[in-house]
C-alpha cells in the first residue's frame, strides 16, 4: 500500500472528488486519530461488473426476502455502523474527519448508501462515492447473517441497469474474492478510471431498493 503522510491540511469534498478521480484516497490511521493520509495501491482491487458471482448459498438467502433494502436513508447510520468497534474488527480507519467529508459528498449526490432493514432495524449496508461511471466502495457492516453481502448484490444490480463500468473495492479480501474481486496493477485501474469518471451513470435506474426476486432474475438472465 502506497500512501503519504498525515495530512492536517483542510480537504473539501471538491478536493476529495479530485483525488478519487486520479485514483487515491484518504485514511486514517485510527478512529481516534485526527489525521488523514493518502493512498494509492500498487495493485487495486475491483470487481468487474459482468464477472459478478452471487454464490448459492447466498441466492437462498436472497429468494427469502429477509431484509428491506433502502437507498440512501440512513447514510450517517450505515458510516457509524462500519466505524463501530467489533469482535472483529478491534479498530477502524474511520475517524470523524472521515464521517464529515463523506456526509458533505453525501449531501451532495456523490456518496451513497445501501442499507438492509429488518422491523425497521439497520441490519447491515454498505457506503461509497460516485464519479461518472465509477462506485468506489468504502465499507461495509452486518449486524445479521448474510445482510451487507444482500447490500451488495443490489449494489451491483443497481450499476449494472445504471451503466456503471467500475466497482472499485480498493482492496480484496477472500470475502470479496467470492464475488469476483480481482486485483489489477494501477496503470490498468488508471485506464479504467479515467474511462468511467467520464462516462455517464445513473445510480437511481429505478424507484427504491429492487426485490429480491426481480435482482436474481435479472442476474441469471444476464450471465
Amino acid at each position: 500500500m502506497a500512501g503519504t503522510q498525515d495530512i492536517l491540511l483542510e480537504i473539501t469534498p471538491q478536493v476529495l472528488l479530485k483525488a478519487y478521480a486520479c485514483g487515491i484516497f484518504p485514511m486514517a490511521e485510527s478512529a481516534d486519530d485526527p489525521g488523514l493520509f493518502w493512498v494509492e495501491p500498487e495493485m487495486r482491487g475491483v470487481i468487474p461488473l459482468d464477472a459478478f458471482h452471487i454464490p448459492s448459498s447466498l441466492r437462498k438467502t436472497l429468494r427469502k426476502n429477509l431484509f428491506d433494502v433502502r437507498i440512501d436513508t440512513a447514510f450517517h447510520q450505515v458510516m457509524e455502523a462500519c466505524s463501530a468497534q467489533t469482535p472483529d474488527r478491534r479498530t477502524t480507519w474511520i475517524n470523524e474527519r472521515i464521517k464529515r467529508l463523506y456526509g458533505e459528498l453525501h449531501l451532495l449526490g456523490n456518496a451513497h448508501s445501501v442499507e438492509c432493514w429488518k422491523d425497521d432495524e439497520l441490519v447491515g449496508g454498505l457506503y461509497g462515492v460516485r464519479l461518472g461511471a465509477a462506485f468506489f466502495g468504502e465499507s461495509m457492516f452486518s449486524r445479521q447473517r448474510d445482510a451487507s453481502k444482500v447490500a451488495l448484490v443490489h449494489l451491483v444490480h443497481r450499476m449494472k441497469a445504471g451503466g456503471f463500468r467500475l466497482l472499485d473495492t480498493q482492496f480484496t479480501t477472500d470475502h470479496l474474492k467470492r464475488f469476483g474481486a480481482i486485483d489489477i496493477p494501477r496503470e490498468e485501474y488508471s485506464q479504467l478510471l479515467e474511462e468511467a469518471v467520464q462516462a455517464p451513470a445513473d445510480f437511481f435506474p429505478y424507484e427504491g431498493g429492487g426485490t429480491s426476486d426481480s435482482i436474481l432474475q435479472s442476474f441469471s438472465q444476464m450471465s
